[in-house]
C-alpha cells in the first residue's frame, strides 16, 4: 500500500497535478491496494478538518483581505517608511518592516505578498530599483507572514502534532524578529554597495503624522496578540476578532470598504480557504494511511540508526525539508510530515515546539524557491514579470534565510526563550 501511494504521488507531481489531488488520489489508490473499505476515505477526510483550531484559517484569510481592501496595509506602509525610509535603502527596509507588522494579523504569506506588494513593488520601481529585485524582496519579506504569529502553518502543525498553538505562536516571535532584522541589515548593506536608494526619503511622512494616520491599523495586532496572551480569547477566537476589527476599521473609520465590495472579498476568502481545507482533508487521509501502515515507526527507527545524535538528526531533517518544500505546498507538507517527524524529534530530546518552528521556517523557504514557490508567483504577478527574471536577485535572500534557519535550529533559546518566560510554572 505504501509503495502504491508514494509512487502515485510522485508520478502525479511529475505530471504537475495539483498537490491536493495528487495526495488524495494516492490515498484512494492506497485504500484499493490494501482492500480496505472505501468509507474510510470519507470518514478520515471529514475527521481531518473537523477540528476547532482550523476555524482560524478562513477567518485569518478574510481578515487579511479586509486589511488589504480597507486601507490598513497602505497606512502600515507609510508608517514603516516614516521609521526607516529616510536612510539609503530605506524603502526595501520598509518593505520588510511592513510585512512584519502585517504578518502579525494576516497569518498568510500570499495575502501579505499581494496586500503589501501592490503598494511597495511599484514604489520600489519608481525609486530606481530593478523590477526583479523588487519582486524578489517582496516575495522573501512576505515569508514573515507564516513565521510571525498568528500563522496558519503553525496552527496546522499544532493540530497535526498535538502541540499547544499558543506556545507555538509565542515561540514564533524570536525567529520572526531574527529573520526580519537579518533581512533589513542585508538590504541596507546591499543597497549601499549597489548605490541604490539614495532618494528613498523623498515623499516620506513625518513620524508623528504617519503614526496618527496608522493608529487604528497599529492597534490591530496589539488587540489580537494581547488578547491571546492575556487569556481573553483563544487563537481561534482571535481570528474572528481580527475579522470584526478589520471590518469596522475599513468600513466605519477609514471608510474604504464599500458594501458592494464585501461580496468580492468574501468570495476571494472562501476560495482561498476551500483550497487549504481541501489540501488538509486529503493530506489527513494520506497521513492516516501512512501511520496505519507503520511508516512513522519505521522511519523513526531508521533515523535513530543512521542519525545517532540530535545535531545530525536536525541537519538531516533540515536538508530533507528544504528539498521537500521546493515541490510540496507548505500546509500539505506539514500535515503529512508533522505526525511522522515530531515523535522522532521528541525521542532525540528536541522540544516539539522548537521542532515546529524549525519545520515552519524551513518549509516556508519553499514559498520562495522554484519551481513551486507560491510567493514567487504572487510577486511576479504583481510586478508583471516572468519567474525566471527573479531568480538572480532571489538567491542572496535565500542564503540569508538559511543562515537564520541554522541559528534557529542550533540555538533553541531563540524560539523557546520567550515561551519559557511566559509559560513558566
Amino acid at each position: 500500500m505504501t509503495l502504491v501511494m508514494i509512487a502515485t504521488m510522485v508520478l502525479c507531481f511529475a505530471f504537475t497535478v495539483s498537490v491536493a489531488v495528487s495526495i488524495g488520489l494516492a490515498a484512494i489508490l492506497g485504500i484499493q491496494a490494501s482492500n480496505a473499505n472505501m468509507l474510510i476515505s470519507a470518514k478520515e477526510m471529514f475527521t481531518s478538518i473537523n477540528k476547532f483550531p482550523l476555524a482560524a484559517i478562513p477567518f485569518f484569510i478574510l481578515a487579511g483581505n479586509l486589511m488589504e481592501t480597507g486601507g490598513i496595509s497602505r497606512r502600515l506602509v507609510e508608517f514603516a517608511k516614516s521609521l526607516v525610509g529616510g536612510v539609503q535603502g530605506g524603502l526595501p527596509m520598509s518593505c520588510v518592516l511592513t510585512c512584519m507588522i502585517f504578518a502579525a494579523v494576516s497569518g498568510s504569506s500570499v495575502a501579505t505578498t499581494f496586500a503589501i506588494g501592490a503598494i511597495l513593488i511599484p514604489a520600489l520601481i519608481r525609486h530606481g530599483y530593478p523590477t526583479s529585485y523588487a519582486a524578489a524582496l517582496q516575495a522573501t519579506s512576505a515569508e514573515l507572514g507564516v513565521v510571525i504569529p498568528p500563522s496558519i502553518p503553525m496552527i496546522l502543525y499544532g493540530v497535526s502534532a498535538e502541540v499547544s498553538i499558543g506556545e507555538l505562536f509565542i515561540a514564533g516571535f524570536g525567529p520572526g524578529i531574527l529573520i526580519s532584522l537579518a533581512l533589513m541589515l542585508f538590504v541596507w548593506v546591499y543597497c549601499r554597495a549597489k548605490g541604490w536608494g539614495r532618494s528613498d526619503g523623498d515623499g516620506r511622512m513625518p513620524l508623528g503624522r504617519a503614526t496618527r494616520q496608522a493608529g487604528w491599523a497599529l492597534l490591530m495586532p496589539v488587540i489580537i496578540l494581547g488578547g491571546i496572551y492575556g487569556g481573553i480569547f483563544t487563537p481561534t477566537e482571535a481570528s474572528a476578532v481580527a475579522v470584526f476589527y478589520a471590518l469596522i476599521v475599513g468600513m466605519v473609520i477609514y471608510r474604504e470598504i464599500r458594501v458592494q465590495a464585501l461580496f468580492a472579498i468574501l468570495r476571494k476568502s472562501a476560495l482561498s480557504s476551500a483550497v487549504i481545507m481541501f489540501i488538509i482533508a486529503n493530506a489527513g487521509l494520506f497521513a492516516f494511511l501512512i501511520t496505519r501502515a507503520g511508516v512513522p515507526d519505521a522511519i523513526g527507527r531508521w533515523l535513530e540508526a543512521v542519525l545517532q545524535s540530535p545535531a545530525l538528526f536536525l541537519l538531516g531533517i533540515n536538508a530533507a525539508l528544504f528539498v521537500i518544500g521546493m515541490f510540496i505546498e507548505t500546509s500539505a507538507a506539514i500535515i503529512v510530515l508533522a505526525p511522522i517527524l515530531a515523535p522522532v524529534a521528541v525521542h532525540f530530546g528536541i522540544d516539539p515546539v522548537h521542532f515546529g518552528l524549525i519545520m515552519v521556517v524551513n518549509l516556508a523557504l519553499g514559498m520562495i524557491t522554484p519551481p513551486f514557490g507560491v510567493n514567487l508567483f504572487a510577486a511576479c504577478t504583481v510586478a508583471r514579470i516572468p519567474l525566471d527574471r527573479i531568480v538572480r536577485h532571489l538567491l542572496p535572500f535565500v542564503c540569508v534565510i538559511l543562515a537564520c534557519l541554522l541559528l534557529i535550529t542550533y540555538m533553541p533559546w531563540i524560539s523557546l526563550g520567550l515561551r519559557d518566560l511566559v509559560y513558566a510554572k
